[in-house]
């Protein structure tokens, strides 16, 4: 085995490694979300995420990984690569996934659908307690596609905002940031879930039923983001164990800031509070993880768990949507935090490593703070045009169609018996 071969074989098996990292973090959704909805709904919501990640599996496999990351494409969409064949999986470096020059398309493609399915499960924590079941299906579908250009516009190199220097490492415009606007869109044509609002129009608290579920969910997810965030790397070197350390990091501080700031304006911290803390810290770090320095991390990670704080208490009561599991203040918030930041401490000056200018001359460079700044708020802001109002139509369209929300009996009694037949619990 030449040194060449030994190299590819080893950022193989990282990626397959981080892929499954990932694809755990799945088993972290369902608890997370499982024990901050009601009894009656646990089945469902644990369903739900089974049901979801098979159909985003076979979409991005058909056609996602093609628009995502296909050669011969343009700015806007991949152009080859649909329904691949083995022979073309497991090449390297080749069309028609040439992108992929460390590790074979085949384990390319375990890993970034595993990203799409998490960009998919972020969508419904917003729509959670009152959604049909097979509005998961149609619009799973149609997200799986928004989501697959929004990967090509940043992640592949014919993308028009990678070539514009957008930097999102592992994605929390292209995954989180997505997710939660689509959640939002559904939340808002949803209404709220019943009760969640009183006649006067104050909010009226709705509690899970289950923190330790909450809790064991935050710690698989922490656990799994290290294969989200340093397997974005695509191979095995110091761009991956940077962006594991800043990770770690960057999520500890954000868990005491969050606490911190309950114990400042509510008088105690909460096991939620610390929960919540964690998931902002790890997204906002995602797009920053192997490019930020340490000092990079710690304020980003500081400042995620005071924003979201403010996002999940203050934006929330503003917007007065029903997001059931606080998806757009955690997520939303978090990835806009985080991808602006990073446009601040990827600068070489702030202990960051600049950014790849040349690909084929692996040349770094870097050119001012306003100048990335500036690219990173046009990304944030073309992603809120693109996915939120195509959300907000491919919603409104299965709406008319097959209905989004269930019957006011059936929310009633729960989407575990009138949706699946079947209870969580037997008490």
């Amino acid at each position: 085995m030449t040194n060449e071969e030994l190299l590819f074989a080893v950022s193989t098996v990282w990626v397959v490694v981080a892929a499954v990292l990932v694809i755990f973090m799945q088993a972290g959704f369902a608890f997370l979300e499982a024990g901050l909805t009601r009894m009656k709904n646990v089945g469902h919501v644990a369903a739900k995420n089974v049901l979801i990640f098979a159909l985003a599996a076979i979409v991005y496999y058909a056609v996602g990984f093609g628009m995502a990351f296909g050669d011969g494409g343009n700015g806007f969409v991949g152009g080859s690569g649909f329904f691949p064949s083995t022979d073309e999986l497991l090449q390297i470096g080749k069309a028609p996934f040439s992108w992929f020059a460390e590790v074979p398309a085949a384990a390319a493609y375990l890993f970034q659908v595993a990203f799409a399915g998490v960009s998919l499960a972020i969508v419904w924590g917003a729509m959670a307690e009152r959604t049909k079941l097979w509005v998961y299906f149609a619009f799973g579908i149609v997200f799986t596609l928004i989501y697959s250009l929004v990967s090509h516009w940043i992640w592949s190199p014919q993308g028009w905002l990678f070539e514009r220097g957008m930097q999102d490492f592992a994605g929390s415009t292209v995954v989180h940031y997505q997710g939660a606007l689509a959640g939002l869109a559904g939340a808002l044509l949803l209404g709220p879930r019943l009760g969640r609002f009183g006649e006067d129009g104050r909010a009226n608290a709705i509690p899970g039923h289950n923190m330790a579920f909450t809790t064991l969910g935050v710690i698989i997810l922490w656990f799994g983001w290290f294969g989200f965030n340093a397997g974005s790397a695509l191979e095995a070197g110091n761009s991956a164990a940077l962006a594991f350390l800043n990770t770690f990091l960057a999520t500890a501080c954000a868990v005491l800031s969050w606490s911190a700031g309950e114990a400042l304006f509510k008088g105690k911290p909460s096991m939620l509070g610390a929960a919540s803390g964690a998931v902002a810290g790890l997204v906002a770090i995602t797009p920053a993880a192997g490019n930020v320095g340490i000092p990079g991390a710690f304020v980003i990670g500081t400042a995620a768990g005071l924003v979201c704080l403010w996002g999940v208490n203050g934006l929330k009561h503003l917007l007065k949507v029903d997001d059931s599991l606080d998806v757009f203040g955690v997520h939303a918030i978090g990835g806009i935090l985080g991808a602006l930041l990073t446009g601040v401490f990827v600068s070489p000056d702030l202990g960051g490593p600049g950014f790849v200018e040349d690909w084929v001359t692996v040349k770094q460079g870097f050119s001012s703070i306003g100048a990335q700044l500036w690219v990173q708020t046009k990304a944030v802001g073309l992603t809120v045009i693109w996915t939120g109002v195509v959300s907000l139509v491919a919603f409104k369209l299965v709406d008319w169609t097959v209905g989004l929300r269930v019957a006011e009996e059936e929310e009633r009694e729960g989407l575990d018996v009138t949706s699946h037949g079947e209870a969580a619990y037997r008490m």
